[in-house]
């Protein structure tokens, strides 16, 4: 009779990929390092093959090792699939769901909508991870997530989309800034090297440059900011002006600074979407839960407006 390897060796296993150490991988399983140790070598035995190159100093995971741990995300993520059809015929949006959100999204998003999401459905462990959008699409795409939010147009394979909304940019200046005149909104009156934006690899940066036509990179500044308080910091200085997106306006990033916002032309926006794994099982879920956010913020902008 030929065993199988578990599903336990299998998330051992993946556990030691990521810490690359027995003693953190066996404290992130919540068990003995002896204990961790003895199911790695049995899972070896069981497929016959050596998975971890043993030193004193470190541990590394063998050629062989390395294909069998992609493998084995696969198998985790098509067994917790199992479960996940298994729950939604019981109730919809409970148990655990695994959330990735960009910075330029979790900090104005999330605490409005986590709130009311967790009163409607209190029986969802939803959680959360922060990521650039790179980050958590290889994430989502390896199984370590369920699905995401993101801002659109993004470059994006094997996934579902469902748009929320779109979220306009705004112009954003220190009030008296010597960097622009406020009655005029476009790139094309801004003193040169006067936009600051966040640094490469940030998709608020390319989102910015497009959707607010910024044609003259010599308008841009050659410094960067690595992350949005750090470029309203930046703002505040007055060392330039930049565009945020609308739903930073009423955040406390801005509260009790003198940065002024104005709106920009029409469909100078972005497009906040939720996106998961094409053939996903939890597919009905991921939209019901993707119409509960726009319900909200539908409700919000009727507030907003009166």
């Amino acid at each position: 009779m030929q065993y199988l390897p578990t599903i336990k060796q299998l998330r051992y296993l993946i556990a030691l990929d990521k810490h690359l150490h027995f003693g953190k991988a066996a404290e992130a399983c919540f068990v003995s390092q002896s204990a961790f140790s003895v199911a790695i070598r049995e899972l070896e035995s069981t497929l016959g093959v050596q998975l971890v190159d043993r030193t004193n100093k470190r541990v590394t995971i063998t050629s062989t090792g390395q294909e069998i741990v992609v493998q084995a995300r696969l198998v985790l993520r098509d067994t917790e699939a199992l479960m996940d059809m298994a729950r939604v015929n019981n109730e919809p949006l409970s148990g655990k769901l695994k959330l990735g959100v960009i910075p330029t999204i979790s900090p104005f998003l999330l605490p409005k909508i986590l709130p009311k999401l967790r009163s409607h459905f209190p029986h969802l462990q939803l959680f959360l991870q922060e990521d650039t959008t790179l980050r958590v699409y290889d994430k989502l795409m390896s199984g370590e997530l369920d699905l995401i939010i993101i801002a659109l147009p993004f470059e994006l394979r094997h996934v579902e989309k469902m748009t929320l909304f779109k979220d306009p940019f705004l112009l954003a200046y220190k009030k008296g800034s010597k960097f622009i005149e406020t009655q005029k909104v476009t790139a094309d009156h801004m003193q040169s090297e006067s936009i600051l934006l966040l640094e490469d690899g940030h998709c608020l940066r390319g989102h910015a440059l497009s959707a607010c036509k910024i044609r003259n990179l010599n308008k841009v500044s050659q410094f960067s900011a690595s992350s949005l308080l750090t470029l309203i910091e930046m703002v505040e200085a007055d060392l330039g002006v930049t565009y945020l997106p609308e739903m930073a306006k009423d955040s406390p990033m801005l509260k009790n600074t003198n940065i002024r916002t104005q709106a920009m032309p029409k469909n100078s926006h972005r497009e906040i979407g939720l996106i998961w794994r094409k053939g996903s099982g939890r597919k009905d879920e991921f939209i019901m839960l993707g119409e509960f956010i726009q319900k909200y913020r539908n409700r919000k902008n009727r507030n907003r407006k009166r």
